[in-house]
C-alpha cells in the first residue's frame, strides 16, 4: 500500500518545534550574527523571521497537534513506566515518507524499524524499510554537503548498485566530471577504473537495505573528513618518495603536484592532482571524493558598530497638497502647520497616516517642541529614530531604562537639544553626557541618580580631555546650561566648588534634599568670588536638614534672588524665616508657605 493512500496528510511533514531543554534553547542571541542584525530588538528591519544560529535546537520534537495517522490520538508514553510500553505509545515520525504513526499501531516490533538516535521520535518505519526505501538523498544529503562543502555532484556516480543514487539522466565520464568540476582542464580529469570482472562465475548478489546504507556512512565519514596538510608530513612523504624510485602511474603527470611537491604514495591509493584535490579511487571500496585542501580561511574581523552620521539628502517636501481628482488643495503647506500646531502628540500620530504629504509635514520639528518618553522600560530603535527625525528642542527621558549606548547615539543626533530630563535613571546611563556635546543645553535635570559621587561629577563638570590638536578652550560641558537640578544627590562642598567653577551662569538650582548640604555650603555659593551670587534666582533648599539660622542672612548677598524654598529644613525656624522675609534681600519677600520665600519681579 502507498503512503499516498494511507489516509489524509500521508508523507507531508510536519514542522518540528524547539525542546526547550537543550543547551542553545536555553541561551540568549549572541547579537552578532546576520540572524540577530536582522531582528528588530538589535536595530534590524526585521525581515528574516530566523532565530539566532547559535540558539538553533540540537534536538527539535513534535509540535503537539501532531497525532498518529492511524488512530488519531496523540501520544500517551507518559501513561506507562516500561520502555517498551513507552515506546510502543510514543509517537514516531518516518524519515522517508513522513508519517506520524505509534509503532504499536503497526503491529511490528522496535527492532523492525531504524531508530535515529541524535533527533528525538524518529526512525525508518518497518514498512519502508521492507520495501526496501531509502532516504531522499538527492534533495536532502546533496543539499548537506553543499552545506557542508562537499562535492554533492560526484555522488551520482559514487555507487553504481546502491538505489537512489543514480542520476536521471546518465552521462559518460567525461560530461559527469566536466559538469561536477567546471574548472579542471581535461588532463587532470581522475580516470575512473573499469570494473573488474569474476573469473569465478555470477557476479555477487547486491547487499542489504542495511548494509547499503552503512557503506553511504562511512562514506558520507570519508567525504567529511579533513586531512590537515601540514609541511611535516609534506616533507616525510618526499623523502619516502625520493628514496622508494618508483615511477608515477599512467594517469599522472611529472607535474601534477602542488606547490611543486610530489604526491605522497600510500597504500590507499590517495593522491594529490593539480588542482588541489585528495581522491579516494574505486579500487578501495569507496567512490570518487575529493575536496580542496586549501587553508582556513581567516578569522573574520569584529564590525564595529555602524551608524548614519549625517542622514542622506531628501527630496523637498510639497508646498501644496495633491488631491485625487488631480488640483491641488487651496491652503499652503504654511497653513496646515499652523493648524498642526494646535494638536497634541496622539492627533498628530493619527494626522500622519492619513497620506504622504501629511505624514512628511507633521514631522517638522515646530510641531515637536518637546517630547516625553518616561517611565518606559525599554526603548526600542523605531521610537530612537523617530525623536531623531522630530529633532525636539526638549526630551525627558526620565525614569526610563535608557542605556549608555542609546543615549550617547541621541545626543549626537540632537544638536539643538535645549532641555533634557533624566532623572531616576542610573548613573551608567548619565555617563554618556561625559563624550556628548550639547551646545545648546540649557536645563540639564538630574535628580535622584543613583550612586553619583565626587569623581563622577567631576567627570561630568570637566572639560574633554580629548581635546583637538590646537584647541586650547578648556570650556566644561555645562558651561551654558542656566538651570541644573540636583535633587537627591550626595554633593559635597567639593562638588560644589566644581559646580561654581564650570557652571557659571547659573540662574537656578535645585539642591533640595542633599543630605551633605550645610551652612558652609551656603557660604560658598554666596561668597564674594562666587559667580552665582550675582546670576542665583531661584535656589530650592529643601530637605537639607544640615542648615540652620545662622545661614539665613548669608541670602542677602544674592541681590537678584527671587525664589528661596527652605520647606522641610528640620532646624530652621519659623521665626527666622520671617525676619528674612520682612527684610529681604533689596526688597522684602511673601511667604504664601511656611519657609516658603517669594518675590514678585
Amino acid at each position: 500500500m502507498s503512503s499516498s493512500s494511507r489516509g489524509p496528510g500521508a508523507g507531508a511533514r510536519r514542522r518540528r518545534t524547539r525542546c526547550r531543554r537543550c543547551r542553545a534553547c536555553v541561551r540568549t542571541e549572541c547579537g552578532d550574527c546576520h540572524f540577530c542584525r536582522d531582528m528588530k530588538k538589535f536595530g534590524g528591519p526585521g525581515r528574516m523571521k530566523q532565530s539566532c544560529l547559535l540558539r538553533q535546537c540540537t534536538a527539535p520534537v513534535l509540535p503537539h497537534t501532531a497525532v498518529c495517522l492511524l488512530c488519531g490520538e496523540a501520544g500517551k508514553e507518559d501513561t506507562v513506566e516500561g520502555e517498551d510500553e513507552k515506546f510502543s505509545l510514543s509517537l514516531m515520525e518516518c524519515t522517508i515518507c513522513n508519517e506520524i504513526v505509534h509503532p504499536g499501531c503497526l503491529k511490528m516490533g522496535k527492532a523492525e524499524g531504524v531508530i535515529n538516535s541524535e533527533i528525538p521520535n524518529c526512525w525508518e518505519c518497518p514498512r519502508c524499510t521492507q520495501e526496501g526505501r531509502t532516504s531522499k538523498v538527492k534533495g536532502g544529503r546533496e543539499r548537506h554537503l553543499k552545506k557542508v562543502g562537499g562535492d554533492a555532484c560526484l555522488l551520482r556516480g559514487a555507487d553504481p548498485g546502491s538505489p537512489g543514487l543514480l542520476p536521471p539522466r546518465v552521462l559518460n565520464p567525461s560530461q559527469a566530471f566536466s559538469s561536477c568540476h567546471p574548472g579542471l582542464p581535461p588532463e587532470n580529469w581522475e580516470k575512473p577504473k573499469p570494473p573488474i570482472a569474476s573469473a569465478e562465475g555470477p557476479a555477487v548478489p547486491s547487499p542489504s537495505p542495511q548494509r547499503e546504507k552503512l557503506e553511504r556512512f562511512k562514506r558520507m565519514c570519508q567525504l567529511l573528513e579533513r586531512v590537515p596538510d601540514t609541511s611535516s608530513s609534506s616533507s616525510d612523504s618526499d623523502s619516502d618518495s625520493d628514496s622508494s624510485g618508483t615511477s608515477l602511474s599512467e594517469d599522472e603527470a611529472p607535474g601534477e603536484a602542488r606547490n611543486g611537491r610530489r604526491p605522497a604514495r600510500g597504500s590507499s591509493g590517495e593522491k594529490e592532482n593539480r588542482g588541489g584535490r585528495r581522491a579516494i579511487r574505486p579500487g578501495t571500496g569507496g567512490p570518487l571524493l575529493s575536496w580542496p585542501l586549501g587553508p582556513a580561511p581567516p578569522p573574520r574581523p569584529p564590525q564595529l558598530e555602524r551608524h548614519v552620521v549625517r542622514p542622506p539628502p531628501r527630496s523637498p517636501e510639497p508646498d501644496t497638497l495633491p488631491l485625487a481628482a488631480g488640483s491641488d488643495h487651496p491652503l499652503p503647506r504654511a497653513a496646515w502647520l499652523r493648524v498642526f500646531q494646535h494638536l497634541g502628540p496622539r492627533e498628530l500620530c493619527v494626522c500622519m497616516r492619513v497620506c504622504r504629504t501629511w505624514s512628511r509635514w507633521c514631522y517638522d520639528k515646530r510641531l515637536w517642541p518637546r517630547m516625553d518618553l518616561s517611565r518606559r522600560k525599554s526603548l526600542t530603535p523605531p521610537m530612537l529614530s523617530g525623536v531623531v527625525r522630530r529633532q525636539p528642542r526638549a526630551l525627558d527621558l526620565s525614569w526610563t531604562g535608557v542605556s549608555k549606548k542609546q543615549l550617547m547615539w541621541l545626543l549626537n543626533r540632537l544638536q539643538g537639544l535645549q532641555e533634557l530630563v533624566l532623572s531616576g535613571c542610573s548613573w551608567l546611563s548619565v555617563s554618556a553626557l561625559g563624550s556628548a556635546p550639547l551646545p545648546a543645553l540649557r536645563l540639564l535635570d538630574l535628580r535622584w541618580i543613583e550612586d553619583v559621587k565626587d569623581s563622577q561629577l567631576r567627570e561630568l563638570l570637566l572639560p574633554p580631555p580629548d581635546t583637538k590638536p590646537g584647541q586650547t578652550e578648556s570650556r566644561g560641558r555645562l558651561q551654558g546650561v542656566a538651570e541644573l537640578r540636583l535633587a537627591g544627590l550626595e554633593l559635597t562642598d567639593a562638588s560644589l566648588r566644581l559646580l561654581l567653577r564650570h557652571a557659571p551662569q547659573l540662574s537656578a538650582l535645585d539642591l533640595s534634599h542633599c543630605a551633605h548640604v550645610g551652612d558652609p555650603s551656603v557660604h560658598l555659593l554666596t561668597a564674594p568670588t562666587s559667580p552665582l551670587r550675582e546670576t542665583l534666582v531661584h535656589l530650592n533648599l529643601a530637605g537639607c536638614h544640615r542648615l540652620t539660622d545662622h545661614c539665613l542672612p548669608l541670602f542677602r548677598r544674592c541681590p537678584r534672588l527671587r525664589r528661596l524654598d527652605l520647606r522641610s529644613c528640620r532646624q530652621l525656624s519659623p521665626e527666622a524665616c520671617a525676619r528674612l522675609a520682612a527684610a529681604g534681600p533689596p526688597g522684602p519677600f511673601r511667604c504664601p508657605e511656611e519657609k516658603l520665600l517669594l518675590k514678585d519681579s
